[in-house]
């Protein structure tokens, strides 16, 4: 038997050992901490590619022979790559199948054994996975079969009836170049590798863990809905129960600079009774006195919450939380009711690690950012958890399918709910674009069931998540439906290294110019006419360096046109701004800082409005 690890999350003492808890690195890719036991099975897994995608019919699940290992976490291009030999060819060009197996010990469960089981998660995997324990196939708590989908977690519960001293965990996972699927911007069989379009990076991505956790419980996603006016927090929870009864959902808010857990901030009980199952429910906490969050004061409340049965047994989560409230009204954006301008920079990650992505994140805070656009893109939640500690608001997206067709909208759903469910506790996410350039929505200037879809989302997240924005196609092509914008922001993508070009395409901007200033129009289905009733932001300028957009090459001549530029976007009448971008990638080689290291190649407060002369 072997243990698993234990990370202590508990408050005791002093106030030292309380501030040394906040530093305290989250050890798993979520926003929720549990009080259990842990152990990772990161490292050295056997590893097949099934070239000929026999392995289902041949039964891989029951035994195969593997002839190669890989390192879980890890791309399915660099297993090739190792498999294959020193010069191997790691692409792949239709679709990919690839199978993982390793054993385990059966660790000891924490806690009365009647109450607790084992449960495996997935940071992320994908985009086709499959799981075997010991030969018998798993359904994830939603009961998938096949789990679709490579940016988010998906979690299974082990029976204890198939669990041996000695367990063999075997995955199978396939992937295609399906322009219906979500790529973002890796390459399909539309867009091929090659300029703004990457080399695929899938597969065993994020780690997997075992844990011990409870029969009955409070799943790891709390999702957070705060009004400022009134200090009140609405808190969405997922509950799993196995046995039905009368429960009690007790929620504790403390100031997490104070050790004394005993005495919260505010604290409330909610007698339920439930049956077997899994449960969505929402409750409403005061918190007096709150602090909000921003980024110049990133103020967060820890939420301890406990679900307790009718013998007593508590079930607890914790996780960190900040106030606060994002609104787009008139020509500007509302932060905590204050307008607050978006100084902000492009960033994809590509393939950089954690470390690298904090240190990334560490340098567009040192850049003046208030505003990091992350590029259709899924990346590590700990770098949302990241930002809410350094204040740093969060745009993020949806990585698009890159054709449109009524699968391509049922997957492009599918995967917006799977993130927007696991990221709605952090109050540093405060912008949804759904698509970007009309990649996945090709049609959407012609085809009114394309218009439909995105509106229809709009109007759900609008109802559902209101804590957001949502941006319905970022750059050009937004949606009017009976002459009202069906985006919270009115975006346009501008590209020139002209100074004289910017001065003209912002007047036309602001000038309600709908046509002739980006590269399409900007809004399409019915007439629109702009009166400053919704922000501008121009959320893609720059990119000065890379070759398709020209512009200076040297960091001097660099520093200076960014200055020049940005000195006339604050001139006018303009909500914010996304600088393109943060660090080189592939063959785009307009970064600002390194992406290994995080260092600036240009001054620090580069993109900081508050360094130029005339402000609003």
């Amino acid at each position: 038997m072997e243990d698993l690890n234990h990370t202590n999350y508990s408050l005791s003492g002093s106030r030292e050992e309380a501030l040394a808890v906040e530093e305290v690195a989250n050890p798993l890719p979520r926003a929720v901490l549990r009080m259990n036991s842990h152990v990772l099975l990161d490292g050295h897994w056997r590893f097949a590619h099934d070239e000929a995608d026999t392995g289902l019919r041949d039964d891989w699940a029951r035994g195969h022979a593997y002839e190669h290992t890989a390192h879980w976490p890890g791309s399915v291009e660099s297993h090739l790559a190792q498999a294959r030999g020193e010069h191997g060819d790691a692409a792949w060009h239709d679709q990919v199948v690839v199978w993982y197996e390793r054993e385990f010990n059966l660790p000891e469960l924490a806690g009365p054994e009647a109450r607790s089981m084992l449960q495996l998660t997935f940071g992320a995997c994908g985009y086709e996975t499959r799981v075997w324990l010991n030969g018998q196939p798993l359904k994830t708590i939603e009961g998938e079969e096949v789990h679709y989908g490579e940016y988010t977690s998906f979690t299974y519960e082990l029976d204890e009836a198939n669990l041996h001293l000695v367990n063999r965990l075997t995955v199978r996972i396939a992937d295609t170049m399906d322009a219906d699927l979500p790529r973002g911007k890796q390459e399909s069989h539309v867009y091929k590798r090659g300029g703004i379009w990457y080399q695929t990076y899938t597969g065993a991505v994020r780690s997997v863990w075992l844990e011990a956790v409870e029969r009955n419980r409070l799943r790891s996603r709390v999702g957070v809905v705060s009004v400022v006016e009134d200090q009140l927090v609405r808190f969405n929870f997922t509950l799993r129960l196995h046995d039905a009864g009368a429960y009690t959902i007790r929620l504790q808010v403390f100031d997490p600079l104070t050790a004394d857990r005993t005495a919260p901030l505010t604290s409330s009980d909610f007698p339920l009774t439930l049956a077997a199952g899994q449960w969505q429910q929402r409750l409403v906490l005061e918190v007096p006195g709150a602090e909000l969050w921003s980024p110049e004061a990133p103020n967060r409340y820890r939420l301890v919450a406990q679900l307790i049965d009718a013998d007593g047994y508590v079930a607890q989560i914790e996780t960190l939380f900040g106030l606060r409230k994002i609104e787009s009204r008139g020509r500007y954006v509302y932060l905590n009711n204050q307008p607050t301008y978006l100084d902000g920079i492009l960033y994809q990650p590509g393939q950089a690690t954690l470390a690298e992505m904090q240190r990334h994140m560490h340098g567009m805070k040192a850049l003046g950012c208030n505003l990091v656009r992350v590029h259709i893109a899924g990346i590590d939640p700990r770098i949302y958890n990241l930002a809410d500690e350094l204040g740093l608001l969060l745009w993020v997206e949806v990585p698009s399918p890159h054709s449109s067709t009524p699968r391509s909208r049922e997957n492009h759903r599918a995967e917006l709910l799977r993130l927007v469910t696991l990221s709605e506790t952090h109050p540093s996410i405060v912008i949804w674009s759904l698509y970007n350039e009309d990649w996945g929505a090709q049609d959407i200037a012609t085809n009114a069931a394309t218009r439909q879809y995105i509106i229809e989302t709009y109007h759900f997240m609008q109802i559902a998540y209101p804590q957001f924005l949502v941006v319905d196609n970022d750059g050009w092509h937004h949606i009017s439906h009976t002459g009202r914008l069906k985006s919270d922001l009115l975006t346009a993508h501008l590209y020139t290294p002209d100074l004289g070009r910017w001065r003209e395409l912002l007047d036309r901007l602001v000038g309600g110019e709908m046509e002739g200033t980006a590269a399409f129009p900007l809004v399409v289905g019915d007439p629109f006419f702009y009166r400053r009733q919704v922000p501008l932001i121009v959320s893609e300028w720059g990119g000065f360096g890379f070759s398709d957009y020209g512009g200076p090459q040297d960091a001097e001549a660099r520093t200076s046109s960014i200055r020049a530029f940005k000195q006339e976007l604050r001139q006018r009448p303009i909500a914010g701004d996304v600088y393109t971008q943060a660090t080189n990638i592939e063959d785009e080689r307009n970064g600002l800082l390194d992406p290994h290291t995080g260092v600036l190649s240009v001054p620090a407060n580069l993109l900081a409005s508050r360094q130029l002369k005339h402000l609003d």
